[in-house]
């Protein structure tokens, strides 16, 4: 198991992709990709970043952690 340093920084981020599109319950041009922790395990989400609507919402990976997904889509896997 891959042991990671102790974060150096008080709070933790993920980088976030924008996509392009509208979100359907409040119209903002402001949609981004990223991985959630909450209590039913990983998710990778398709939140608005105005209003937090949730626009997609998909099972992440059942063990290990998050790659980074540039390199996933640059190598052909899943995202």
């Amino acid at each position: 198991m891959p042991s990671f340093p102790r974060p150096s920084t008080p709070t933790v981020e993920v980088p976030r992709t924008r996509v392009p599109g509208g979100c359907p319950a409040c119209g903002a041009q402001e949609l981004a990709a990223y991985p959630v922790l909450s209590e039913g395990g990983w998710w990778q989400v398709l939140k608005c970043q105005r209003c937090l609507h949730s626009v997609r919402r998909e099972p992440g990976p059942l063990l290990g952690a998050f790659g980074d997904p540039r390199a996933a889509r640059r190598s052909g896997g899943p995202a």
